[in-house]
């Protein structure tokens, strides 16, 4: 997350007018921001790193996992995307060595959207970084800190409405469906040759 510093400042929208943000900008340095929801608990950890990889991704590990009720859980499942940090089997072992409770659990590729923090990231990114107009590096991690702070009496847990057997009539309308489609676009063929031959 880029600390912008605009060469004119942000001019909230007013009566006929939008909201103004200059396109001119110099960089004041990035942080990655790390964090963590707990979609029982609905807490959010968060940290911001000079960089991303695997000892930053670590250091957020272990500031949930040292922290009661994580540290002496019989399981903790970890819902990650496909980073570099901790992907595959690799990232499990060595989580796992740490703190054994562990369970990673992998997003399908280009689906880190399922995972809840993504959802709190949307906020984050509405909230706190638009229209990015920040002096230092320092100003941008105050205010994602704070936000973060900010957001945990707010914070309600995810209640999942949407069951196996919600999943299971669904899956057998979209099979109902395909099949359907599949017989009008084998009709639509069998159209377009007979326009073709009629013409």
């Amino acid at each position: 997350m880029q600390a912008r510093l605009r060469k004119h400042p942000s001019l909230p929208p007013g009566p006929g007018r939008c909201a103004r943000v200059e396109h001119e900008y110099q960089r004041a340095g990035a942080w990655a921001y790390f964090a963590v929801w707990d979609v029982h608990g609905a807490k959010v950890f968060g940290r911001c790193e000079k960089t991303t990889g695997i000892k930053p991704s670590d250091r957020l590990v272990e500031q949930v996992m040292s922290q009661e009720p994580y540290r002496s859980a019989r399981r903790v499942f970890w819902i990650t995307d496909n980073g570099s940090s901790h992907r595959g089997e690799k990232a499990s072992k060595r989580l796992r060595a740490a703190w054994p409770s562990i369970v990673l659990v992998h997003t399908p590729v280009h689906a880190s959207w399922l995972n809840q923090i993504e959802i709190y990231f949307s906020v984050v990114q509405r909230k706190v970084l638009t229209p990015n107009d920040f002096h230092s590096r320092a100003e941008v991690a105050d205010c994602l800190l704070a936000f973060q702070d900010r957001y945990q009496p707010a914070a309600k847990p995810f209640e999942w409405t949407f069951t196996r057997a919600d999943l299971h009539k669904l899956l057998t309308r979209l099979e109902s469906t395909t099949s359907s489609l599949r017989g009008l676009i084998l009709s639509l063929k069998y159209v377009t040759v007979i326009v073709e031959w009629s013409t």
